[in-house]
């Protein structure tokens, strides 16, 4: 891992969500911890399977989730 925020692609491979407890979606319109926004946070228990996965792979490539 090169970066020591960034959590590999094992770690998170079977996880359902990926909220870190970094919750920053009442300030900010994406989360600092998950990446998601605050609409895919807040309807994320609601969300198709694929529509998680999609999500997903956009925060990923963007460097998220990141563990404090």
């Amino acid at each position: 891992m090169t970066d020591q925020t960034t959590a590999t692609d094992d770690e998170w491979a079977n996880a359902d969500s990926p909220c870190v407890a970094v919750c920053s979606t009442l300030f900010d319109d994406v989360c600092r911890g998950c990446g998601r926004t605050v609409m895919e946070v807040s309807n994320w228990v609601f969300m198709t399977e694929e529509e998680k996965k999609e999500v997903w792979v956009r925060i990923r490539a963007e460097g998220y989730p990141r563990r404090p």
